[in-house]
């Protein structure tokens, strides 16, 4: 199943750009209230640490899968050769099911942020925010109806504003500092309370949400130059770049925003702190960006998504219409549209909080624990096997992932019951629709 070189167009720049998109949008300016609101002790620091921590040894999961099995889909193929005949089919099909349902929850999640901070700027009505998030995804349907080339290029560009945006705050804040963060506990506050660890809980649901996507290059794997380098190097590239970032905007805002005056709704924070130090224009001003940096988030995570429906109907473990490619264009804008549609109608009914941690529950069991597992069998089966990229200190990387996961799953509460039942639904749907498989087709996505 190896791919035609020719046919990679996306390079580390492009791929870093790609995940580090992704992985900011609107959340991490939106969730920061809510996770400095968790704890009573200024420790809030430590939720986006645990974010950090969390990306990093989930990062050397997808790495290793994503060198070893560069193709379209990402996690629809590390299941389904991973697990092996007997069970990967199942795992593949799990997979796809389940985002069928989560995919579309993440589309609306970042259309919803998009128009709810969008009222800073102007005043919108409920009926007036759903117009303003279904045509954000119809604008962004339109950018990816496109060769890859381009949308290489467009992310670069997305990329630098993302960055631009957030070292603008930081360098506001750091500039203006009057007074120091907790990063250390102090007086009756300790690492060991249960308070502590059940702030963590709570507040690491938003910050861990608020890092996913550093895995994106994995959905794009068959269109990644030289992947068994590039796809590893843009995800660790990405999390370093976007932790650092986000732990310095952090350290900047709540250094000039007393920390213990933070609401869990103060959905206006970032924008308020410049409005504060540089006046009214540069409050609009940094709100521009980070809609812009909203967009762009948009922008990356269908592009990721609308090929794992490609990748498995092209596998025959789905329906047949999703692996039809443009006649002209050569890119799945079947299972494009389709996303775009679904999350178009998620968000005129649902709202923001619930949408975040449902689109976690749903992905932990099915998505992250298994992929730990299925690099676990990659490394039993492979025994000496050289692989493209293997992670450091196996296996302790793979369970320090399966036990956090399992911690977060845990804290989204009623959501993990939700998640549970759909993968059990999907082995349901799955035993009364299998069929014999048939040969894979061809993964590649030509440019």
């Amino acid at each position: 199943m190896s791919l035609p070189a020719t046919n990679r167009k996306i390079t580390l720049l492009q791929a870093t750009a790609i995940n580090m998109i992704d992985m900011v949008g609107i959340g991490p300016f939106v969730v920061m209230p809510f996770v400095v609101a968790q704890f009573g002790d200024g420790l809030f620091i430590w939720a986006w640490i645990f974010g950090a921590f969390t990306a990093f040894a989930d990062g050397m999961i997808w790495s290793e899968l994503g060198a070893r099995f560069p193709l379209a889909g990402g996690t629809y193929n590390f299941h389904r050769l991973t697990f092996g005949p007997r069970f990967g089919r199942l795992m593949s099909f799990l997979f796809v099911w389940q985002t069928s349902f989560q995919a579309p929850l993440v589309v609306a999640s970042a259309a919803i942020g998009f128009s709810h901070y969008l009222t800073y700027l102007v005043q919108l009505s409920p009926v007036e925010q759903k117009l303003v998030s279904s045509g954000l995804i119809l604008l962004v349907l339109f950018l990816l109806y496109r060769r890859i080339g381009s949308i290489g290029r467009i992310s670069v560009g997305f990329g630098i504003l993302v960055m631009v945006t957030i070292l603008w705050i930081v360098v506001s804040g750091f500039t203006h500092r009057q007074q120091e963060i907790n990063w250390w506990p102090s007086g009756s506050s300790s690492f060991f309370q249960f308070s502590f660890w059940a702030a963590i809980a709570h507040g690491s649901i938003k910050s861990v949400y608020s890092y996913l996507g550093y895995y994106n290059v994995c959905h794009l794997g068959g269109e990644i130059r030289r992947p068994e380098v590039n796809i590893p190097r843009s995800i660790f590239i990405s999390i370093a770049i976007i932790a650092v970032l986000y732990l310095l905007m952090n350290t900047a805002v709540m250094s000039v925003v007393p920390w213990q005056s933070v609401r869990a709704d103060d959905k206006y924070l970032v924008s308020t702190f410049m409005e504060k130090l540089h006046g009214p224009l540069a409050g609009k001003a940094v709100t521009v960006l980070i809609l812009a940096a909203a967009l762009s988030s948009l922008f990356a995570v269908v592009l990721g998504y609308s090929r794992v429906p490609y990748a498995a109907a092209v596998d025959g473990n789905y329906f047949p219409v999703f692996a039809r490619l443009h006649p002209t264009k050569n890119f799945p804008h079947i299972s494009l549209l389709v996303l775009c549609g679904t999350g178009l109608l998620v968000s005129l009914f649902l709202n923001l909080s619930q949408l975040i941690t449902a689109i976690l529950a749903m992905r932990i069991l099915v998505q992250f624990i298994a992929q730990g597992v299925g690099v676990w069998l990659l490394h039993a089966n492979s025994k000496k096997e050289a692989l493209p990229f293997r992670m450091w200190l196996f296996p302790l990387p793979v369970i320090v992932s399966i036990a956090t996961w399992i911690f977060l799953l845990v804290s989204t509460g009623w959501f993990a019951c939700w998640g549970l039942l759909i993968a059990l639904t999907g082995v349901i749907v799955f035993g009364l629709t299998n069929r014999e498989p048939r040969a894979p087709g061809n993964l590649e996505l030509d440019s």
